[in-house]
């Protein structure tokens, strides 16, 4: 048996679960990385630990790991990467649609960009949230405001969604400083500003391109705007109707979102510039830069709005709270089943192999890195350990003389093919899928389709760039 009859056989398991059996998404993708756990051999666990450099003891550790224990690993480990963030941008959620601080943020945005431009603002803002914020942060951050915007137009919720993830997910995968593009440019000998200006530039273009694929799936779909556990869509409606003049100001109402990404951001760049920054400086954004701590504060604040816009707040924050954590722990409880799978899928060594037997192709570097990034991706589930997995391939092409352009092209070409192909096995799928209220089916087409879509104009621009402007920098 080899990791690809292994990666079948828990894509089998977990689809035909979901689709076909009609089986929770918990059940199935905990049913799926059981089978995948007990199926795979010690010698897989080995070439597994050995790929990822685990000293003596992890490797006996993992190997003398009974299947079930691999699995609650795997599922604590998604836990307490994702776990608390979900909980309390949850209810930072729950509290801004409570105290209307996310129905003042989308009038005043529409005051300045006009209904009809409300997608791109979406697209813009994630853009921009996603260069120095996870995917998953931003999306469930922003999300809150894609719900209110459908109340006013139900026909267009799927786009403002997909406008959204337009924005986020490229630079997750292409601007430094999050780890998938940081590990490929340091990996590659690429400076951080060639790769914050060219991952950038054609960010924008990948951006583009799945934005247009929005406008265009959506006036071939009509997803309504659904309750979800959190909120109904009654209570929506009834904020839209309100004056302005009882919504919390807009700088109270948009401190929720934009606190957290100031002490993120400025963590990062605090991180760069630390031996020149005082040390009370680089100590304050150490400890409230951390995205968990970040977001804490944040929920603190959207608490204090719903005090300010309920009489009896006391109540009002105890049914938000619990309201947002029945729906946080849905989540988690899908995201980390997910997350489950795709570390059995890993540990069958699957990114191994695959290097192993696609390098044998004589194909074009660029896209040769693309689509070992894709195959990765798609195999195991997460964009970053597809590139970090890709890059030690593809290292070997980064010596003198080997390429006839700049390093960066091959670095932005490894995270355009991270985009393919999210599904059940990403932990990003399920909060994608959940807290829009899409379904599975309707989360592949609009969600996984567009990444794909915006993966492949990430190639081509990025081959063009080679080849006309090899050295851009």
């Amino acid at each position: 048996m080899t990791p690809l009859i292994l990666l079948l056989i828990g894509i089998v398991v977990v689809l035909g679960s979901i689709l076909v059996i009609r089986l929770h998404a918990v059940l199935a993708l905990l049913f799926g990385a059981f089978v995948v756990a007990l199926l795979t051999p010690s010698s897989f666990l080995q070439r597994y630990a050995l790929s990822n450099k685990f000293s003596e003891s992890q490797l006996n550790a993992l190997i003398n790991q009974s299947a079930g224990e691999r699995v609650a690993i795997g599922f604590g480990d998604t836990c307490a990467k994702i776990g608390l963030l979900i909980v309390l941008a949850s209810i930072i959620g729950k509290c801004m649609m409570d105290s209307g601080a996310a129905e003042r943020i989308v009038r005043t945005m529409l005051r300045i960009s006009g209904e009809k431009k409300a997608p791109v603002a979406f697209t813009v803002s994630s853009f921009t949230l996603g260069i120095p914020i996870f995917f998953d942060t931003v999306f469930l951050l922003m999300v809150p405001l894609a719900r209110v915007m459908g109340v006013r137009h139900p026909r267009s919720y799927a786009l403002y969604v997909m406008a959204i993830i337009a924005g986020a997910t490229i630079t997750h995968s292409l601007v430094p400083p999050t780890p998938g593009p940081l590990f490929a440019a340091r990996a590659l000998n690429v400076s951080i500003g060639a790769m914050i200006i060219m991952g950038t530039v054609i960010g924008l273009a990948c951006s583009t391109a799945g934005l247009l694929y929005a406008y265009w799936l959506n006036k071939r779909q009509n997803i309504p705007l659904r309750t979800t556990a959190d909120i109904s869509v009654e209570k929506l409606k009834e904020w839209s109707n309100k004056e302005t003049k009882q919504l919390p100001s807009f700088f109270m109402s948009v401190l929720p979102i934009l606190l957290p990404i100031i002490l993120i951001a400025g963590q990062a760049i605090a991180k760069v510039m630390k031996d020149d920054l005082p040390g009370s400086i680089n100590a304050f954004f150490k400890l409230t830069g951390d995205p968990t701590i970040a977001l804490f504060i944040a929920t603190i604040i959207s608490l204090i709005l719903v005090t300010q816009h309920h009489s009896n707040w006391l109540k009002e924050i105890q049914k938000s709270v619990e309201e947002a954590i029945y729906s946080a722990g849905t989540i988690i409880l899908i995201t980390a089943s997910g997350g489950a799978f795709g570390a059995m899928l890993q540990q069958t060594s699957i990114g191994s192999w695959l290097a192993e037997n696609i390098g044998q192709y004589k194909l074009a570097i660029l896209p040769l890195a693309f689509f070992i990034t894709a195959i990765i991706r798609t195999a195991q589930g997460s964009a970053t350990v597809a590139m970090i997995s890709a890059v030690g391939m593809l290292t070997a092409f980064n010596t003198p003389g080997a390429l006839n352009f700049h390093p960066v092209y091959l670095a932005i070409v490894i995270g355009c093919g991270s985009k393919l192909f999210q599904w059940m096995n990403d932990s990003g799928f399920w909060v994608i899928c959940k807290m829009s209220g899409f379904s599975e089916k309707e989360t592949i087409r609009n969600s996984s389709f567009q990444m794909m879509i915006m993966g492949f104009v990430g190639l081509i621009v990025t081959m063009l760039l080679a080849k006309f402007i090899p050295f851009p920098l």
